[in-house]
């Protein structure tokens, strides 16, 4: 999962996830999953970082066939 290769900030992971589908709600999905979590940039959502969390990286290591 391209999040767990390095700590990434809010706004280059919006531009990966960007999507003009309104079917398509991979960002909503991950976070309503408890998958991803955007942690404080001192109140600007740009200087944000977006982690996987504890169940992301079980959920993509299970995934992995680990």
């Amino acid at each position: 999962m391209w999040v767990s290769e390095r700590p990434r900030t809010y706004e280059e992971t919006m531009q990966a996830w960007r999507s003009h589908c309104p079917r398509h709600t991979i960002w909503e999905d991950a976070c309503i999953d408890g998958l991803v979590e955007v942690v404080d940039g001192g109140g600007e959502m740009t200087a944000s970082g977006v982690v996987l969390t504890a169940r992301g990286r079980s959920v993509l290591k299970s995934s992995a066939g680990e």
